[in-house]
């Protein structure tokens, strides 16, 4: 199945290689159209077959390939040829953490749309004669300029078909290459800078030709059939004001101007298909629809308040909400939450790492925050606050890898700064439940640094205190854990943890999956029957509406007729989706209760589990680890590494797994920045 939809995407990207050459234009289209343009879809037809079909059913044929992987639990190891590549190669700024793989791929990536530009321009200039003449000759370079705009705007185009593929987080396309929308958002960043970068001089080119030959009233005009000039502009100035707030300066210290300015690529979808038309948008639609039916899935998964049933309130400002959660819903551990808290911001959503695992805790889901933020700091302030009896929360996700890659490895050791300890709360406690089914399971390794004493209390959160498990001698486990910033121990013992309960509310719902157990089946028959639904609609509106009108005096208004289509697509995901949606939850019999356990005492942190860290903990007061020594002392001969938290530690250990004395180390970072 694999090599099949590998040859459909090579099969995809050999017609946008051929798009600029004389032997598409000449041959294949005319032959095409012959073929596919109908009364009841015209041009539109030829686009969807050749551009958006293909990767459709790669989405299709991937949900399937990933339902049979999920049953069939596999976890398969990668060769060590492509170990090698995923390797580090660069660790600088502005591209962070890039493996031998990536730099590959990026190489070959602008190295196609240098050759998809200067072919499509190469190709226009030769066929552009100029007749002579001063007059000509003056105007020579700005009709060349214009050729230049033009195929700008199509270079453009290229990059945009694949700027949402690493932001549809349900998509079956990233796992069926190993990828997550987490660790793909850097890709989506590059397209960006690319697609607005190659846009603004599109649009800039125009203008200046406009300006030199007095036609600035171009800039006005909206054509009733064809490119609308204005619509463009809507479209190029709403996308820079998104990629003005993109840059991690803004982005880091103005977290709320970059989210809402973002929203903007509403209308820049909107004016950008107007601008081309609705044949033309064929081009980048397919990634455009599969964010539409994730982001309509999303939406309609946040429509339900979820369950909270308690919060572990450290002393390091540090909090663990715990939600109830269908048994039916089954994630990976480095799993992804995001959460809106609608009484700190309607509209803000944040993702945190799920630090439980769906083997041991199959009633309960938790995150770990920690405050290093405004709205973190308002959401650790309701939570501790004694008066709170509920807190409303909507949830989106989890999504995860597909797989549990680092079983592979016979060691790994996790590298960790503050509350980047958090991803590999999971990964321990998998690793506790295969211990338990006399499964292999690697050594491990966790080196953390905390600031001060009071973030050690983070450690008591490794082990779930609700597990059946008592026996933890199976799982090889130790901890090197760093105080960087107080030198000996404090005087005063450390505070215990105190746990809030909350009062559900009848409309609360227990976390499942909004899909159902066969998600990925379901997405496929959503994608495939709101397509198939849309065509039928074009077909027939086309048919007895549109071909007569087209056929008249004036035409019909390009604009209404692109419209007109975006509203037949959003009717049909919008069907489909909530149809499924509905199904399964009507499907599900489960009615999740709340237990009314007591709040923890003094006694159960003085449990097994917290014995056993302890145990497994060695604590260094004023030090910093020394990551080049430890690494590299690490017994094994197939070591993973990794490392999670801020970026100079992130680069630090990806540059000691890059050298030559660490080919035994396989580095893998873990975060949403690079």
């Amino acid at each position: 199945m694999k090599l099949l939809l590998g040859v459909v995407f090579l099969g995809w990207l050999m017609i946008w290689g051929m798009l600029p050459t004389h032997t598409f234009g000449e041959r294949w289209l005319p032959m095409l159209l012959s073929k596919t343009k109908t009364t009841y879809f015209g041009r539109l037809g030829t686009n969807v077959l050749i551009f958006t079909f293909p990767i459709l059913f790669i989405a299709v044929v991937g949900c399937v390939y990933l339902h049979i992987v999920r049953k069939s639990d596999r976890n398969k190891s990668s060769s060590g040829a492509l170990k090698a590549w995923r390797r580090p190669l660069l660790i600088k700024q502005p591209l962070g953490i890039v493996s031998g793989t990536e730099l590959a791929f990026c190489l070959m990536f602008l190295a196609f749309i240098v050759w998809f530009f200067s072919c499509y321009l190469s190709n226009a200039l030769a066929n552009f004669k100029g007749e002579g003449g001063e007059k000509e000759s003056n105007g020579l370079w700005l009709a060349k300029l214009e050729i230049a705009a033009l195929r700008l705007g199509l270079l453009g185009s290229l990059c945009f078909a694949f700027l949402f593929f690493p932001v549809t987080r349900a998509s079956s396309l990233l796992p069926l290459v190993g990828l997550t929308s987490e660790c793909s958002i850097k890709y989506h960043v590059w397209l960006g800078h690319i697609v607005m970068l190659v846009f603004t001089a599109h649009g800039v080119c125009y203008i200046i030709v406009w300006a030199a030959t007095n036609q600035l009233s171009e800039m006005l005009s909206w054509a009733r059939v064809g490119v609308s000039n204005v619509a463009g502009e809507i479209a190029l100035l709403s996308g820079l004001l998104m990629w003005a707030t993109t840059f991690s300066r803004i982005r880091r210290r103005m977290f709320e101007l970059f989210f809402y300015s973002h929203q903007l690529y509403i209308l820049f979808l909107i004016f950008y298909l107007l601008h081309v038309g609705i044949s033309f948008f064929c081009l980048v639609l397919p990634g455009v629809y599969l964010f539409m039916v994730d982001r309509f899935l999303r939406f309609l998964q946040s429509r339900n308040k979820v369950r909270l049933v308690s919060a572990r309130i450290l002393p390091s400002e540090t909090v663990e909400l715990n939600f109830s959660k269908d048994p039916s819903l089954h994630y990976n551990p480095l799993s992804i939450l995001f959460i809106n808290v609608p009484s700190i911001s309607s509209l803000q959503w944040h993702p945190f790492t799920v630090s439980s695992n769906s083997n041991l805790e199959s009633d309960r889901l938790s995150i770990v925050i920690k405050k290093e933020g405004s709205w973190t700091e308002k959401l650790c302030h309701k939570v501790s606050s004694s008066s709170l009896d509920r807190l409303e929360v909507s949830v989106e996700g989890p999504y995860g890898p597909n797989a549990m890659a680092f079983l592979r490895y016979d060691s790994i050791v996790m590298v960790s700064g503050g509350s980047g300890i958090t991803p590999f709360m999971s990964i321990i406690r998998e690793l506790i439940f295969r211990s338990t089914t006399d499964s292999p399971t690697p050594s491990v390794l966790l080196i953390c640094a905390f600031k001060t004493s009071a973030d050690l209390t983070m450690l008591d959160l490794l082990l779930p205190v609700s597990s059946t498990v008592s026996d933890f001698s199976r799982l090889r486990l130790r901890i090197e854990a760093f105080v960087t910033r107080e030198s000996v121990p404090p005087n005063e013992p450390s505070k215990l943890i105190r746990t809030a309960w909350f009062i559900s509310d009848p409309s609360d719902l227990p976390l499942a999956p909004v899909l159902g157990r066969d998600s990925w089946l379901w997405l496929g028959a959503i994608i495939s029957s709101s397509f198939v639904a849309f065509l039928v609609l074009v077909g027939i509106v086309t048919r007895y509406y549109l071909y007569p009108i087209e056929n008249g005096t004036n035409g019909f208004f390009s604009s209404w007729k692109s419209l007109l289509n975006l509203l037949f697509i959003c009717i049909c995901i919008v069907v489909t989706s909530t149809a499924a949606v509905l199904w399964n939850k009507k499907r599900s019999t489960m009615k999740a209760k709340i237990q009314n356990t007591e709040a923890l005492t003094d006694r159960e942190l003085e449990s097994v589990p917290h014995q056993f860290i302890v145990g497994a903990t060695t604590v260094h007061f004023g030090e910093r680890p020394d990551f080049k020594k430890m690494l590299l002392e690490s017994e094994g001969s197939n070591i993973g590494v990794m490392a999670s938290g801020p970026s100079s530690l992130r680069h630090a250990v990806a540059n000691i797994c890059s050298s030559g004395p660490g080919k035994r180390l396989h580095f893998e970072s873990i975060s949403f920045s690079w």
